[in-house]
């Protein structure tokens, strides 16, 4: 079975700022008539002042993980630019160039495509707005709604694989058809002038508006197309990037294209008003998130004349109008702007593919030698120290947010830490606060039932780690009993943090961290191509080269002074304050410039400044973290007890289950995957049961986030999700404490308890995640086109429904004992591990949860309606009134297909798709496709347009 289903974005202006993706055109790009590319293979002639490795072989001054099979080389080219060449030879003989094939992406949809909405979970949901690069202290147990269910207890695996089987094969894949390359431009929205906001941001866009060589608007985007690729950009505070990457046997060609947007771009003046409004509806679309209206809103507190006061996104209003009134001409700027910060010599460039390092450096230096160098020093801010030594800071700012959430933020402002990378005092901090085990902020605030969540730390992003400062964050997400007693809370955190002080920097745990980051680093797995070249073209500006590959994910040395400095300026009088609640509404008078945001600012009252300026007291339930048992120990691979197979195979299978297994004898590393499905036929009998099942797998987290913490921080992962017919267990992480950490979870399953206010307490967070769903544009109308696509499927309308009508925590446990009445457990175990001990995974959850068999067996794909041969169409109202963005969904539908029909299908998606010309500011993935098949092998033709709230199409 085929769906067909293309969506388009629409905001007042044009899009999204942080969907990533490249501007494809259907246009095929060529060069110009007579025009030849340099010579693919020729001697190299090394200009003076060119440095580089001698021979074919790494550098071996860069440190790499032992499992890392790539090699490296640092050159540096006579015009300043320097380059990281990264040769991946690893794979090189496993398959032709004819083998390696267009299809890749759609290998990495899979996965995606097994889930469904989240609507179960409720903080994932409150994380959606939060910084990517935000180190979130807690383990991998948020909860959704929706694995994939496409179950037959014969045939399940063999359809559709494992979702970590499919996530290897992608990287597997990407590692060996993808070849990439990013570029780091030491310059960013920093240097934005005063009069042109946003213009840093502007030229990132226009840049690839042509060049000289390929002036066709979208001539690279077309040629990535054709050969498997993608584009992108970012731009921070004091860097740009810039990244793609194609097929390899087309990456010689794709680079010398791409390079000529930094040699020779077009960007013409006519082409200036359409990347206007792609910057203006980038700032659109951004305008709901209640992150990037909080960041704003920080920024505006720092000093008069410091960069952080700039509006960085850029807008028509910047950009377009109000130059024309003030008669600055744009394009003029733009073009100096460009001459002046793109230089080769603030330039850093990371290629990796899998040639040899020789070939990669003659085109590097045969392609990159023509960047010009303007010979200027590069931007340095350095001198602005303390940004934030303003009376406008620690002070209470309340915010009106947009989503229905308690949250507080409290944050301090310390000079700039990059230059301690080896002992990163931040990152030593941010584990010990945003530890959820016992002794913890988060452990004392969940037995008070006053917050959900807790992080803690600086997200390395450009606005909180920079040359001028660095940031220190703590983020709580509140109950509304912890909304009620939120200085409380605050005060709390202060005494925790009095408590650091006065033990001072301990070197147990600093080794323990150290430990933990060190057996990663030397296990690690592989990642795609472009995003490790991103991350590396971004450690070359801040890193030394033998620390390119460790500098930020090592710590390398324990300093008590440099620690205890930072920890010691963590204190009350230096915070800043930001709450956020629908219930600041009608309080807050003052409105931010640029996202409109509600805010007030007050005064700390006089009763908490002043029991806060003297001597905090320690709070008795505090204290250090214990020593980690889940830390692992054994690393040895384990001999095989059964043939060697290509795909999972089923080993166990009776009435109460089945198990498949694959040992891992290909990548040959001390980790584990395991998977278990506990299918139920309780689950899609009501609304009502699919809530109490949020409300159960929501409380099973919060029961385990305590006792399980140590597992997360061992680099153990879990995650419970609510699966539309069945609970889905996975774990991944080294195999040695594994077996601890299953046991743990069962445990828990199998003596599920809940009290009456800890049900309270999650019964109205979950009523606020319904919410803040149906307010999203996008999500609604997902839920709106399943209604009319599976009849049989609940709406979250539905669900919202049951809490406001209300349930009781005698409710949910007569549901969680029914749940457990009849089960299927199946399960995937695959990694390092014998299959007679796979079997006893399957056996301990047989033996603890005393289930029966399942009395009839559970359909676990929704029956699809067949709809008249006529085209449809629904139009549906935001329900966020603020939100000013649209969407439309185009749903086609066809009978049963066999494979060649569906790869047909899937090719004719990606070829119809029109170029989204975006780039962004931080990554977002793109959501995938929705697949559903009705009975009978009929799809469903739906069109779902949505209106702004006025019902005009945009």
């Amino acid at each position: 079975m085929v769906t067909l289903v293309f969506q388009y974005r629409h905001t007042v202006k044009m899009i999204n700022k942080s969907v990533s993706g490249s501007s494809a055109s259907n246009q095929a790009a060529v060069p110009e008539q007579g025009e030849t590319l340099p010579p693919a293979v020729e001697t190299i002639t090394t200009a003076p002042g060119d440095t580089g490795a001698p021979g074919d072989h790494g550098d071996p001054e860069i440190i790499k993980s032992p499992s890392d099979p790539k090699e490296y080389r640092y050159i540096e080219l006579s015009n300043g630019l320097r380059a990281l060449l990264i040769s991946d030879l690893s794979s090189a003989g496993t398959g032709s160039e004819d083998e390696e094939g267009e299809e890749v992406e759609e290998v990495e949809e899979a996965e995606e495509e097994t889930e469904d909405s989240d609507e179960g979970d409720i903080q994932e949901l409150e994380d959606q707005d939060e910084e990517p690069g935000l180190k979130r202290k807690r383990s991998e147990k948020q909860v959704r709604r929706g694995e994939c269910s496409k179950h037959n207890a014969d045939n399940y695996f063999s359809k559709t694989g494992s979702l970590q089987a499919l996530r290897s094969l992608c990287v597997c894949c990407c590692t060996r058809v993808q070849a990439a390359a990013a570029l780091c431009i030491g310059v960013g929205s920093f240097s934005d002038p005063d009069d042109l906001p946003g213009l840093a941001h502007f030229l990132e866009h226009m840049v690839f508006m042509g060049s000289e060589k390929y002036p066709a608007e979208n001539d690279f985007d077309a040629f990535l197309k054709k050969h498997g690729g993608s584009n992108n950009a970012a731009t921070d505070c004091e860097r740009t990037v810039f990244q793609f990457d194609v097929q390899r046997k087309y990456f010689r060609e794709a680079l010398h294209r791409w390079a000529q947007f930094f040699i020779c771009p077009l960007m013409l003046e006519d082409a200036m008003d359409r990347e206007v409004e792609a910057v203006d509806s980038e700032f659109q679309m951004a305008r709901p998130s209640d992150f990037h209206r909080k960041e704003m809103l920080f920024g505006s507190l720092s000093k008069a004349g410091h960069p952080m006061g700039k509006f960085f996104w850029g807008s028509a209003q910047t950009l377009k109008h109000e130059p024309k009134e003030r008669q600055i001409d744009t394009y003029q700027r733009l073009q100096d702007f460009w001459r002046r910060h793109y230089s080769a010599h603030y330039m850093t460039l990371a290629v990796q593919s899998r040639e040899t390092l020789d070939t990669l450096e003659e085109w590097v230096r045969q392609i990159f030698i023509e960047v010009p160098n303007n010979g200027e020093p590069r931007p340095d801010f350095s001198h602005l120290q303390e940004p934030f030594d303003t009376p406008a800071f620690n002070k209470l700012y309340r915010v009106v947010p947009v989503r229905k959430v308690h949250a507080v933020t409290i944050s301090w402002a310390v000079a700039p830490q990059g230059k301690h990378y080896r002992v990163k005092p931040l990152h030593y901090i941010s584990w010990l606060v945003g530890h959820e085990g016992a002794g913890s902020i988060l452990s004392l605030l969940r037995k008070r039932c006053w917050a959900l969540a807790l992080c803690g730390g600086n997200s390395k992003t450009g606005f909180e780690e920079n040359t001028t400062y660095s940031i220190f964050s703590i983020s709580i997400t509140l109950t509304d009993g912890g909304f009620q007693n939120f200085f409380q809370v605050i005060h709390l955190v202060f005494q925790y943090l009095k408590m650091l002080q006065t033990l001072g920097p301990q070197e147990r745990i600093y080794e323990e961290i150290q430990q933990i980051g060190d057996y990663e680093f030397q296990y690690q797995e592989q990642t795609d191509p472009i995003e490790f070249v991103e991350n590396i073209c971004e450690n070359m500006q801040l890193f030394p080269k033998m620390d390119l590959l460790t500098g930020d994910q090592l710590m390398f040395e324990f300093d008590s002074q440099v620690i205890g400095s930072v920890l010691d300026l963590l204190t009350p009088q230096r915070a800043n304050l930001l709450l956020l609640s629908p219930d600041n509404q009608g309080r807050c008078l003052l409105r931010e410039r640029w996202f409109g945001t509600c805010f007030s600012c007050d005064d700390i009252p006089e009763k908490w400044s002043q029991r806060w300026a003297g001597n905090l007291e320690l709070h008795p339930d505090f204290h250090l973290p214990d020593e980690n048992r889940f830390i692992a120990t054994d690393f040895a691979l384990k001999e095989s007890d059964c043939p060697d197979t290509e795909f999972p195979v089923r080993i166990v299978k009776n009435e109460r289950g089945a198990l498949w297994f694959k040992k891992d004898n290909t990548f040959k590393i001390p980790k584990a995957y395991i998977w278990f499905h506990l299918v139920s036929p309780l689950i899609q009998t009501s609304p009502e049961s699919l809530v109490l099942f949020d409300l159960f797998i929501n409380i099973l987290a919060h029961n385990l986030a305590e006792p399980a913490y140590e597992a997360n921080v061992a680099q153990l992962e879990y995650k419970l999700v609510a699966g539309e017919h069945g609970v889905v267990i996975r774990l991944r992480g080294f195999n040695h404490k594994l077996p601890l950490l299953l046991q743990l979870i069962v445990d828990h399953l199998a003596g599920f308890s809940s009290e009456p206010d800890v049900f309270a307490m999650f019964s109205e967070q979950l009523k606020k995640a319904y919410f803040n769903i149906l307010i999203k544009h996008d999500r609604l109308g997902r839920d709106v086109r399943l209604q009319i696509l599976e009849p049989k499927r609940w709406s979250g309308l539905q669900k919202y429904q049951v809490l406001i009508n209300g349930l009781t925590n005698d409710n949910l446990m007569t549901f969680a004992a029914d749940l457990k009445v009849e089960l299927y457990a199946e399960g995937l175990v695959q990694g390092n591990f014998t299959s007679e001990e796979s079997k006893e995974f399957l056996q301990y959850f047989t033996e603890k949860l005393q289930f029966q068999p399942l009395s009839a067996e559970v359909p676990v794909s929704f029956l699809v309606a067949k709809l008249p041969q006529k085209p449809l169409l629904c139009k549906v109202k935001s329900l966020n009134r603020g939100d000013a963005n649209s969407e439309i969904t185009v749903f086609y539908q066809s009978g049963l297909k066999r494979l060649r029909e569906h790869a047909l299908m899937e090719l004719m998606v990606v070829s119809v798709q029109p170029p989204p010309a975006v780039h962004r500011h931080k990554a977002a993935s793109p959501k995938p496709r929705d697949r559903r098949t009705n009975k009978n092998g009929c799809f469903n033709c739906v069109s779902l347009y949505l209106h702004d709230l006025h019902g005009r199409f945009i």
